[in-house]
């Protein structure tokens, strides 16, 4: 009886000590609810990689740079429901984005948008080495 009293304190503060930090915690070091996944995108033609995080509740940002001008960055942020999601970019350069998506899996998917120079299509959770 006295170890099912020691186990049911611990499966309560340890859920609550978790939820405890992550409301402490600034955005930048919210990792324990989050998931970060690589991002390819083409912008009116030029190759752009970097990485989203989301967090769990659905907000995310996101930082992407050209890989024929490490000097033009982006950034950004996107919100995300069950089915996809959209959001927006903006680049060092003065140029915007943006962009709607849809979920292939709670970590992956694809998406299309409108940038300043032209069209953008993209994927996130996926590689290009990934099989």
């Amino acid at each position: 009886m006295k170890l099912v009293l020691i186990l049911r304190k611990v499966l309560i503060a340890v859920p609550a000590a978790c939820i405890g930090l992550a409301g402490s915690a600034p955005p930048a070091a919210a990792g324990l609810f989050s998931a970060t996944g690589e991002v390819i995108a083409i912008m009116a033609g030029e190759l752009f990689v970097g990485e989203a995080e989301g967090h769990l509740s659905g907000a995310g940002t996101l930082a992407i740079h050209s890989q024929k001008n490490s000097d033009l960055t982006c950034t950004g942020q996107f919100t995300s429901s069950p089915a996809g999601g959209s959001g927006q970019l903006h680049c060092r350069d003065g140029t915007a984005a943006t962009f709607n998506f849809q979920r292939l899996s709670i970590f992956r998917g694809h998406g299309a948008g409108s940038f300043s120079r032209g069209s953008m299509s993209f994927t996130y959770g996926l590689s290009a080495t990934r099989p």
